[in-house]
């Protein structure tokens, strides 16, 4: 069969710099792992180290096969203190950039992966009205230092999931009612500000959350494009296959709605749109429904379906109308044949989708490294590539092998093309 995929789609690995890094210490995430009743089964901790290993981390991404690598800055170490930025820190961002060109890998760079300067949560976080002009303020000098090594920006990642969360009855919380849940409670007594106001990113789901989201991800972009109007800038979604039981209908079409349909109308006139999808969600008349007891699931119990990615790609294609980069794909399993099998059937139903004339530009899998995975800890295994934590030793995984020939073999001067 002919090779759908363009040589230039950029097939890689991603990580998100709290993830990874350690010791994010003057994030709003590593606050909340450290507060009593807190919602995080572990602290983040020194994570994989990749803060000080990325240059040999680099160079086994690179040398798996892969073209392309995807990674976040951390806000929280470039602005640490409100108003005070870190050369030291944005010099450390631009040595991680200079090792991918190294290694011909195209970065992807995500300016806000879920984590926040504590500052921020102090002055209101997502749903503070000055938050969209703070968050520019960063990008623009992220772009300032590092503008000319990026591959492809990525302002915002999975805005949509607290909407998402809500309908399985995780956070949802409404102001009025956050002093009532111990995290918030404790969050707010240590900042000395109201639990009312207490709006970290991951969890915020309310209507000015919506709005204060969509504003930053506006504004960052402009800061961006005012840097570098050629740089291909978006956002990421967090986008499931929203499916019906009988007399789930009405639920599955609200969430729809709230979770994917409106981020993709929001992203028009982007460059791009990144879609992050990890299998299908189903709803029956009272809400979510768990997954059927005869099949295969992950390690959140949920639903091994790796065909919901053509239908998140279709869907993304048909609103917003602009082109596709899959920026999030894999499975949490400690079986890497279950994970090489998904990987598989997930990179068919994206030639499917290249091969019905969909721009899609790249698929980037979750995860490089087994890492630090929010509120579940290092129990889930998404990796491609395997971490002792007591060594720090890596140890790639047969779907890294995998995936890295798939790169490898496409990427290949002579290898036949889409006419």
């Amino acid at each position: 069969m002919t090779n759908p995929f363009p040589r230039d789609f950029l097939w890689g690995v991603a990580t998100a710099g709290h993830q990874v890094e350690g010791n994010n210490t003057n994030s709003d995430t590593w606050f909340l792992e450290h507060l009593p009743g807190t919602i995080f089964a572990e602290p983040s901790g020194d994570a994989v180290d990749h803060y000080h290993r990325y240059r040999e981390d680099i160079a086994l991404i690179a040398g798996l096969g892969f073209t392309s690598y995807r990674f976040s800055l951390e806000w929280a170490r470039i602005e640490p203190e409100e108003g005070h930025f870190s050369v030291a820190a944005l010099d450390h961002y631009k040595r991680v950039l200079e090792a991918c060109h190294e290694h011909g890998l195209t970065p992807v760079v995500t300016f806000h992966h879920f984590t926040s300067p504590l500052w921020l949560l102090r002055r209101g976080g997502w749903e503070g009205q000055e938050t969209p002009e703070l968050f520019a303020r960063y990008c623009d000098r992220a772009m300032a230092h590092l503008g000319g090594l990026i591959g492809v920006a990525c302002t915002l990642n999975e805005p949509n999931l607290p909407w998402l969360l809500e309908s399985f009855g995780i956070g949802g919380e409404a102001p009025e009612n956050r002093g009532s849940v111990p995290i918030w409670a404790a969050a707010a007594e240590r900042l000395g500000v109201d639990a009312a106001t207490i709006a970290p990113f991951q969890f915020c789901s309310t209507e000015a959350g919506f709005t204060v989201k969509l504003d930053a991800h506006r504004a960052a972009t402009a800061a961006i494009k005012a840097r570098r109007p050629d740089l291909q800038v978006g956002w990421t979604l967090a986008n499931s296959d929203i499916q019906a039981l009988r007399g789930g209908e009405e639920v599955a079409d609200k969430v729809r709605r709230g979770v994917n349909e409106r981020f993709l109308e929001a992203s028009r006139g982007d460059d791009f749109v990144g879609i992050q999808t990890y299998g299908r969600t189903v709803y029956g008349p009272d809400g979510h429904a768990p997954a059927p007891e005869d099949v295969a699931v992950n390690q959140m119990g949920e639903e091994i379906y790796p065909q919901a990615l053509e239908a998140t790609i279709r869907e993304a294609h048909r609103i917003a109308g602009i082109p596709v980069i899959v920026t999030e794909n894999g499975l949490a399993t400690e079986d890497d044949r279950q994970r090489v099998a998904y990987l598989e059937a997930a990179v068919d139903a994206v030639a499917n989708c290249v091969a019905d004339s969909i721009d899609v530009r790249g698929y980037i899998a979750w995860t490089a490294f087994d890492n630090f995975e929010w509120i579940f800890g290092y129990r889930p295994k998404f990796g491609l590539i395997a971490v002792d934590r007591s060594t720090q030793e890596r140890a790639p995984k047969d779907s890294a092998r995998w995936l890295g020939n798939l790169a490898r073999e496409h990427a290949r001067a002579d290898a036949p093309q889409p006419a």
